[in-house]
């Protein structure tokens, strides 16, 4: 009874050490999908006056090896207003998401936060833009 115990524990052995060895000694497989790398992912409009309209373009670029299609872009205030590239961006290329903020009726530092979903292996991402509203003079 021992000795099939001392067997059976070498044949198990053997076997986890094989496969561990072929393990590491294959490469990782590349990443297949879109992935979305934001050159910026926030922006400070710094001071800006209650009224004003300020806008920024986030530039997106997409580094996977499939094509890369932004599904919806999110706001967390309806004074924040996106838009942005509506066609698929295919590998190595750019896109852009414009936000334009309305700071009317806003006072003091003011952070929105914007998510973007997408069919990337990291599906959301999320873009901040900041501004200190000042009263008009």
């Amino acid at each position: 009874m021992k000795q099939r115990l001392v067997i059976i524990t070498i044949l198990f052995l053997g076997l986890f050490w094989k496969a561990l060895a072929q393990s590491s000694n294959n490469p990782p497989t590349a990443l297949q999908g879109s992935k979305i790398e934001f050159i910026k992912s926030e922006h400070d409009f710094g001071d800006i006056y209650q009224g004003d309209v300020v806008s920024y373009v986030f530039t997106f670029k997409n580094t996977g090896n499939m094509p890369l299609i932004l599904t919806n872009v999110q706001t967390t205030c309806g004074c924040t207003a996106p838009s942005w590239t509506r066609e698929p961006v295919l590998p190595g290329k750019t896109g852009e998401i414009n936000i334009q903020f309305n700071s009317s009726g806003k006072s003091g530092i003011q952070n929105k936060v914007i998510t973007v979903f997408s069919n990337a292996v990291n599906p959301q991402a999320r873009l901040r833009i900041q501004a200190n509203v000042l009263p008009r003079p």
